[in-house]
């Protein structure tokens, strides 16, 4: 289906991009979708923005609040979008929290076309990943917003679209439908809390990570004691982690 693009292109400042490459990074998520600019070192270079995600959630819905989003930030050099759902050379294919238009959905090209910048997308717990991991063998991310996301890296080089949210875990009910944000609004901080502890002990002793992360906008809700190997991760590593996706193609596929 044809999707809105925006009357006019960002411009970007030759001196700007002369003192430095300014990424701009977008998080697609269920609930918000959020943007910020980041310096060639990774250092965030504006204030987060975030608007809801609409509903429904089809590519034209949310490329419409996109671009009114991203114009305030001001100049930026290129792109890189955490996306939730897979994502195979920037087309997005599966979307369980937003629409089913999104399958086979070309979004880095439709994100390019727009702005006529570059474009890397990569599913949205990839890229928080890269937010926080120190690139020592193996790592892993958990996500909990509006679903559960999942991030696999191996010396730092991720190990692209891992749905391990949609496996059945208990009671012939997937991870994602026992931690979700419905979830938690239905049965309290309490048991989802005691479901999150489950999921950590479910997922050590299979995936043995050298260090597990926990992060999404509902990582803030967790309380319970976690293993030496544990840690939470603030939200906005999701925004964060867009930086690596330019640092070597040989750790983003493409």
């Amino acid at each position: 289906m044809p999707v809105t693009t925006p009357k006019r292109t960002i411009p970007v400042s030759p001196s700007t991009a002369a003192a430095g490459t300014r990424t701009l990074c977008i998080d697609i998520g269920g609930t918000g979708v959020k943007a910020l600019v980041l310096a060639q070192d990774g250092a965030p270079l504006t204030e987060r923005a975030r608007v809801e995600t609409p509903r429904p959630a089809t590519p034209d819905a949310i490329m419409k609040v996109i671009w009114p989003l991203i114009e305030p930030l001001g100049e930026f050099d290129r792109i890189s979008v955490g996306f939730p759902g897979v994502v195979i050379d920037n087309v997005t294919k599966t979307a369980p929290n937003l629409h089913p238009d999104w399958n086979d959905f070309p979004l880095g090209k439709a994100l390019s076309e727009g702005t006529r910048r570059p474009v890397r997308v990569l599913n949205d717990a990839g890229v928080q990943g890269y937010g926080v991991i120190e690139g020592k063998g193996l790592e892993m991310v958990l996500t909990f917003g509006t679903g559960m996301g999942t991030g696999l890296y191996y010396n730092g080089v991720y190990v692209p679209n891992l749905e391990l949210s949609h496996h059945p875990f208990k009671k012939k009910k997937t991870y994602e439908e026992l931690v979700c944000k419905a979830e938690l609004k239905r049965i309290g901080k309490k048991k989802w809390n005691k479901r999150v502890a489950e999921v950590v002990a479910q997922v050590l002793p299979i995936w043995n990570p050298r260090h597990l992360y926990l992060g999404g906008g509902n990582a803030k809700h967790i309380t319970i004691e976690l293993p030496p190997n544990v840690t939470i991760t603030p939200n906005i590593a999701g925004l964060l982690g867009g930086i690596a996706l330019w640092k070597d193609s040989a750790t983003v596929p493409s």
